[in-house]
Protein backbone atom coordinates (compact mmCIF):
# COMPACT_ATOMS: atom_id res chain seq x y z
CA UNK A 1 0.00 0.00 0.00
CA UNK A 2 1.59 3.66 -0.98
CA UNK A 3 -1.29 6.21 -0.46
CA UNK A 4 1.35 8.67 -1.44
CA UNK A 5 3.79 7.67 -4.27
CA UNK A 6 6.62 10.51 -3.67
CA UNK A 7 6.90 14.07 -1.93
CA UNK A 8 8.57 16.88 -3.61
CA UNK A 9 8.73 19.64 -1.32
CA UNK A 10 5.32 20.60 -0.07
CA UNK A 11 3.85 18.51 -2.68
CA UNK A 12 2.80 15.15 -2.33
CA UNK A 13 1.23 13.04 -5.57
CA UNK A 14 -1.48 10.53 -3.43
CA UNK A 15 -1.79 7.15 -5.46
CA UNK A 16 -5.36 7.66 -5.02
CA UNK A 17 -5.90 10.65 -7.23
CA UNK A 18 -3.65 8.95 -10.13
CA UNK A 19 -5.59 5.65 -10.10
CA UNK A 20 -8.68 7.49 -10.08
CA UNK A 21 -7.35 9.47 -12.97
CA UNK A 22 -6.17 6.41 -14.70
CA UNK A 23 -9.52 4.87 -14.30
CA UNK A 24 -11.67 7.54 -15.72
CA UNK A 25 -9.47 7.39 -19.03
CA UNK A 26 -9.52 3.79 -19.62
CA UNK A 27 -13.22 3.95 -18.62
CA UNK A 28 -13.66 6.30 -21.48
CA UNK A 29 -11.34 5.02 -23.76
CA UNK A 30 -12.95 1.35 -23.74
CA UNK A 31 -16.49 2.85 -23.96
CA UNK A 32 -15.43 4.89 -27.10
CA UNK A 33 -14.09 1.85 -28.59
CA UNK A 34 -16.37 -0.68 -28.09
CA UNK A 35 -19.50 1.25 -29.29
CA UNK A 36 -20.24 1.62 -33.13
CA UNK A 37 -22.63 3.99 -32.79
CA UNK A 38 -20.88 7.00 -34.53
CA UNK A 39 -23.52 9.54 -33.69
CA UNK A 40 -23.37 9.22 -29.96
CA UNK A 41 -19.68 8.24 -29.37
CA UNK A 42 -18.57 11.75 -29.58
CA UNK A 43 -20.94 12.72 -26.75
CA UNK A 44 -19.12 11.03 -24.32
CA UNK A 45 -16.24 13.61 -23.96
CA UNK A 46 -18.37 16.04 -23.32
CA UNK A 47 -20.72 13.95 -21.02
CA UNK A 48 -17.33 12.85 -19.05
CA UNK A 49 -17.34 16.23 -18.16
CA UNK A 50 -20.93 16.49 -16.56
CA UNK A 51 -20.33 13.28 -14.73
CA UNK A 52 -17.64 13.99 -12.99
CA UNK A 53 -18.96 17.38 -11.81
CA UNK A 54 -22.14 15.22 -10.19
CA UNK A 55 -20.19 11.99 -9.47
CA UNK A 56 -18.03 14.13 -7.03
CA UNK A 57 -21.16 16.26 -5.98
CA UNK A 58 -23.12 12.80 -5.12
CA UNK A 59 -20.06 10.73 -3.91
CA UNK A 60 -19.33 13.62 -1.22
CA UNK A 61 -23.18 14.25 -0.53
CA UNK A 62 -23.43 10.33 -0.06
CA UNK A 63 -20.83 9.84 2.05
CA UNK A 64 -21.64 12.98 4.45
CA UNK A 65 -25.73 12.18 4.53
CA UNK A 66 -26.05 8.28 4.67
CA UNK A 67 -22.22 7.62 5.95
CA UNK A 68 -20.84 9.91 8.53
CA UNK A 69 -23.65 12.25 9.54
CA UNK A 70 -22.49 12.20 12.97
CA UNK A 71 -19.11 13.35 12.39
CA UNK A 72 -19.85 15.83 9.67
CA UNK A 73 -23.29 17.19 11.82
CA UNK A 74 -20.86 18.17 14.61
CA UNK A 75 -17.74 19.27 11.67
CA UNK A 76 -20.10 21.50 8.53
CA UNK A 77 -16.78 23.25 7.66
CA UNK A 78 -15.50 19.97 6.43
CA UNK A 79 -18.42 19.10 4.21
CA UNK A 80 -16.70 20.34 1.10
CA UNK A 81 -13.06 19.61 2.07
CA UNK A 82 -13.25 16.21 -0.79
CA UNK A 83 -9.35 16.58 -0.18
CA UNK A 84 -9.22 14.74 3.40
CA UNK A 85 -10.99 11.29 2.04
CA UNK A 86 -14.84 10.70 1.73
CA UNK A 87 -16.31 10.00 -1.70
CA UNK A 88 -18.75 7.18 -1.73
CA UNK A 89 -19.43 5.03 -5.00
CA UNK A 90 -22.79 4.74 -4.89
CA UNK A 91 -22.94 8.44 -4.44
CA UNK A 92 -21.22 8.79 -7.21
CA UNK A 93 -22.92 7.00 -9.60
CA UNK A 94 -26.59 8.68 -8.91
CA UNK A 95 -24.53 12.04 -8.84
CA UNK A 96 -23.43 11.22 -12.34
CA UNK A 97 -26.09 9.84 -13.45
CA UNK A 98 -28.37 12.66 -13.05
CA UNK A 99 -25.65 15.07 -14.73
CA UNK A 100 -25.79 12.87 -17.54
CA UNK A 101 -29.24 12.95 -17.82
CA UNK A 102 -29.18 16.76 -17.48
CA UNK A 103 -26.94 16.84 -20.31
CA UNK A 104 -28.91 14.44 -22.51
CA UNK A 105 -32.09 17.34 -22.18
CA UNK A 106 -29.98 20.34 -23.49
CA UNK A 107 -28.21 17.79 -25.93
CA UNK A 108 -32.35 16.94 -27.14
CA UNK A 109 -30.46 13.11 -27.09
CA UNK A 110 -31.70 10.01 -25.91
CA UNK A 111 -30.30 9.27 -22.34
CA UNK A 112 -30.60 5.23 -22.49
CA UNK A 113 -28.87 5.44 -25.57
CA UNK A 114 -25.90 7.05 -24.11
CA UNK A 115 -26.28 5.17 -21.02
CA UNK A 116 -26.03 1.65 -22.64
CA UNK A 117 -22.90 2.94 -24.48
CA UNK A 118 -20.88 4.48 -21.30
CA UNK A 119 -21.93 1.31 -19.05
CA UNK A 120 -19.11 -1.01 -20.02
CA UNK A 121 -16.31 1.91 -19.32
CA UNK A 122 -17.92 3.18 -16.08
CA UNK A 123 -18.36 -0.39 -14.77
CA UNK A 124 -14.67 -0.87 -15.99
CA UNK A 125 -13.32 2.62 -14.27
CA UNK A 126 -15.20 1.01 -11.16
CA UNK A 127 -12.82 -1.89 -11.04
CA UNK A 128 -9.73 -0.15 -11.41
CA UNK A 129 -10.98 2.62 -9.34
CA UNK A 130 -10.64 -0.07 -6.08
CA UNK A 131 -6.83 -0.35 -6.79
CA UNK A 132 -7.42 3.28 -5.75
CA UNK A 133 -9.10 1.95 -2.13
CA UNK A 134 -6.89 -0.66 -1.70
CA UNK A 135 -3.44 1.65 -2.07
CA UNK A 136 -5.17 4.35 0.41
CA UNK A 137 -6.46 1.54 2.72
CA UNK A 138 -10.22 3.10 2.90
CA UNK A 139 -12.59 0.82 1.80
CA UNK A 140 -11.52 -1.63 4.13
CA UNK A 141 -12.77 -4.72 5.44
CA UNK A 142 -13.75 -5.93 9.00
CA UNK A 143 -11.23 -8.52 10.90
CA UNK A 144 -11.15 -11.79 9.73
CA UNK A 145 -10.32 -12.89 13.22
CA UNK A 146 -7.40 -15.40 11.96
CA UNK A 147 -4.19 -14.74 10.26
CA UNK A 148 -5.59 -14.41 6.58
CA UNK A 149 -6.47 -10.93 5.76
CA UNK A 150 -4.59 -7.59 4.78
CA UNK A 151 -2.51 -5.58 7.56
CA UNK A 152 -2.68 -2.21 6.48
CA UNK A 153 0.47 -0.61 7.47
CA UNK A 154 0.40 2.85 10.15
CA UNK A 155 -0.86 6.08 8.45
CA UNK A 156 -4.08 4.21 6.62
CA UNK A 157 -7.37 4.93 7.35
CA UNK A 158 -7.67 0.79 8.40
CA UNK A 159 -4.86 0.93 10.54
CA UNK A 160 -6.50 3.71 12.25
CA UNK A 161 -9.22 1.89 13.25
CA UNK A 162 -8.04 -1.90 13.72
CA UNK A 163 -4.29 -1.51 13.96
CA UNK A 164 -2.80 -4.59 12.98
CA UNK A 165 -5.58 -7.23 13.03
CA UNK A 166 -5.73 -9.22 9.57
CA UNK A 167 -9.20 -7.57 7.49
CA UNK A 168 -11.25 -9.16 4.69
CA UNK A 169 -9.89 -7.74 1.67
CA UNK A 170 -13.76 -6.08 1.10
CA UNK A 171 -12.83 -3.57 -1.61
CA UNK A 172 -10.06 -5.90 -3.28
CA UNK A 173 -13.03 -8.53 -4.15
CA UNK A 174 -15.48 -5.42 -5.33
CA UNK A 175 -12.78 -4.77 -7.32
CA UNK A 176 -12.81 -8.72 -8.91
CA UNK A 177 -16.31 -8.48 -9.06
CA UNK A 178 -16.45 -5.42 -11.24
CA UNK A 179 -14.30 -7.01 -13.67
CA UNK A 180 -16.71 -9.65 -13.82
CA UNK A 181 -19.63 -7.86 -14.21
CA UNK A 182 -17.52 -5.91 -17.10
CA UNK A 183 -17.22 -9.56 -18.91
CA UNK A 184 -20.89 -10.54 -18.41
CA UNK A 185 -22.01 -6.47 -19.67
CA UNK A 186 -19.71 -7.12 -22.89
CA UNK A 187 -21.42 -10.39 -23.11
CA UNK A 188 -24.93 -8.83 -23.03
CA UNK A 189 -24.18 -6.59 -25.78
CA UNK A 190 -23.07 -9.28 -28.56
CA UNK A 191 -25.41 -11.50 -27.04
CA UNK A 192 -28.83 -9.87 -28.59
CA UNK A 193 -30.72 -6.74 -29.42
CA UNK A 194 -31.88 -5.26 -26.32
CA UNK A 195 -34.78 -2.21 -25.32
CA UNK A 196 -32.00 0.93 -24.98
CA UNK A 197 -31.62 0.96 -20.99
CA UNK A 198 -31.21 -2.40 -20.80
CA UNK A 199 -27.22 -2.86 -20.79
CA UNK A 200 -27.01 0.05 -18.16
CA UNK A 201 -29.42 -1.23 -16.15
CA UNK A 202 -28.62 -4.08 -16.02
CA UNK A 203 -24.83 -3.20 -15.13
CA UNK A 204 -26.51 -1.52 -12.11
CA UNK A 205 -28.13 -4.27 -10.75
CA UNK A 206 -25.48 -6.43 -11.02
CA UNK A 207 -22.67 -3.96 -9.18
CA UNK A 208 -25.76 -3.52 -6.70
CA UNK A 209 -26.09 -7.49 -5.89
CA UNK A 210 -21.91 -7.92 -5.69
CA UNK A 211 -21.97 -4.91 -3.47
CA UNK A 212 -24.79 -5.93 -0.92
CA UNK A 213 -23.01 -9.20 -0.45
CA UNK A 214 -19.51 -7.64 0.37
CA UNK A 215 -20.86 -5.44 2.31
CA UNK A 216 -21.25 -7.59 4.96
CA UNK A 217 -17.35 -8.12 5.12
CA UNK A 218 -16.95 -4.20 5.15
CA UNK A 219 -15.36 -2.44 8.68
CA UNK A 220 -15.99 0.64 8.18
CA UNK A 221 -19.67 1.34 7.55
CA UNK A 222 -22.41 1.88 10.56
CA UNK A 223 -25.62 -0.49 10.69
CA UNK A 224 -28.98 0.34 10.41
CA UNK A 225 -32.51 -1.27 10.28
CA UNK A 226 -32.17 -5.37 9.91
CA UNK A 227 -28.49 -4.66 10.93
CA UNK A 228 -27.56 -3.56 7.04
CA UNK A 229 -25.01 -0.95 6.45
CA UNK A 230 -25.61 2.39 4.30
CA UNK A 231 -24.18 0.16 1.35
CA UNK A 232 -26.54 -2.38 1.43
CA UNK A 233 -29.21 -0.12 1.89
CA UNK A 234 -27.96 2.00 -0.86
CA UNK A 235 -27.23 -1.46 -3.27
CA UNK A 236 -30.92 -2.81 -2.70
CA UNK A 237 -32.64 1.14 -3.58
CA UNK A 238 -30.41 0.82 -6.73
CA UNK A 239 -31.86 -2.85 -7.68
CA UNK A 240 -35.45 -1.61 -7.55
CA UNK A 241 -35.30 1.57 -8.90
CA UNK A 242 -33.25 -0.18 -12.32
CA UNK A 243 -35.78 -2.79 -12.04
CA UNK A 244 -38.62 -0.93 -11.99
CA UNK A 245 -36.87 1.11 -15.46
CA UNK A 246 -36.16 -2.28 -16.98
CA UNK A 247 -40.18 -3.03 -16.63
CA UNK A 248 -41.30 0.42 -17.98
CA UNK A 249 -38.56 0.40 -20.86
CA UNK A 250 -39.36 -3.12 -21.39
CA UNK A 251 -43.34 -2.03 -21.89
CA UNK A 252 -42.58 0.98 -23.81
CA UNK A 253 -40.32 -1.14 -26.60
CA UNK A 254 -43.20 -3.60 -26.86
CA UNK A 255 -45.66 -0.84 -27.12
CA UNK A 256 -43.47 0.49 -30.24
CA UNK A 257 -43.06 -2.70 -32.15
CA UNK A 258 -46.73 -3.24 -31.79
CA UNK A 259 -47.21 0.50 -33.85
CA UNK A 260 -44.36 -0.64 -36.21
CA UNK A 261 -46.02 -3.67 -36.54
CA UNK A 262 -49.75 -1.65 -36.88
CA UNK A 263 -47.89 1.05 -39.43
CA UNK A 264 -46.86 -1.91 -41.63
CA UNK A 265 -49.98 -3.31 -42.24
CA UNK A 266 -51.72 -0.50 -42.49
CA UNK A 267 -49.35 0.42 -45.52
CA UNK A 268 -49.90 -2.93 -47.63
Amino acid sequence: MAPILFTIGDFSLRSYGVIVAFAILIGLTVAYLLTSDKEYRDYLFDVLIYGIIGAIIGARSWQVFFYEWDYYSQNIIEIPMIWHGGLAIQGALVGAFLAAVIYAKIKHINFWRLADIAAPGLILGQAIGRIACFLNGDAYGSPTGSSFGIVYPEGTPAYSVYGSQPLWPAEIWEGQWDFIVFVIILMLTRWRKWPQGFIFLAYIILYSVGRFGLEFLRGDSPYYMFHWTSGQWSSMGMIIVSLGFMVILRNKHKSLKQTEVSLKQQSK
